[in-house]
């Protein structure tokens, strides 16, 4: 028997993209502390969504597979999370602008009967075009993008912001979909056998 699937994460974004499978899971928000130390961009979001994952399974019973992620921005020596207010967003976004950087989601996947849980991550490079102060200032009224880490999304509003990336375009939005199943298959859960017809989305 397949495991019941929980989902660590308040995200829409990756409420969205397992929906879309028409998988049936149950939404758990994290309520730890997410520490952003590590010796690596890879360690640091690993071990955020290794603390979210843990902290979720503590409270389920029966045979379940709970699923944690974290992303993170990463430019140069700047890591960069989820924006204080509108002005700290415009620093990143200025940031940004017409340079290349690093969008890098760790995975953790725990299964509740084994005790076993696999971390992994997925790392995409993101370049923005050059962007003036009045573009990044209608771009933060109109998106408000203080619960994104780098103050922004590939999608939507953000189509104007990337003139192109390399990697998996799902790790940019939060969630790298691929990797996540192939980490999910070492618990026994293979996303293609749990697809559904009616429930399926489609953009």
């Amino acid at each position: 028997m397949t495991p019941a699937l929980i989902l660590a994460s308040g995200s829409p974004r990756r409420r969205a993209l397992l929906a879309a499978l028409g998988v049936e899971f149950e939404v758990r928000t994290s309520t730890a502390e997410e520490p952003n130390c590590g010796a690596t961009p890879t360690a640091m979001v690993e071990e955020n969504a290794r603390i979210k994952c843990m902290d979720v399974a503590a409270g389920v019973d029966g045979d379940t597979v709970v699923i944690g992620a974290d992303t993170l921005v990463f430019y140069g020596d700047a890591v960069l999370t989820k924006p204080k207010d509108k002005a700290d967003a415009f620093r990143m976004l200025r940031m940004l602008s017409g340079n290349t950087h690093a969008v890098v989601t760790g995975l953790a996947v725990l299964h509740t009967g084994t005790g076993k849980t696999i971390l992994g991550s997925e790392s995409t490079a993101v370049t923005f075009r050059e962007l003036c102060d009045a573009e990044i200032q209608r771009f933060i009224e109109v998106v408000n993008p203080l619960d994104r880490a780098g103050a922004y999304t590939i999608d939507g509003p953000g189509t104007l912001l990337v003139s192109g990336y390399a990697g998996c375009y799902q790790n940019v939005l939060g969630f790298p979909m691929v990797r996540l199943d192939e980490m999910l298959r070492q618990h026994g859960v293979q996303l293609f056998n749990e697809l559904h017809a009616e429930r399926a989305q489609f953009l």
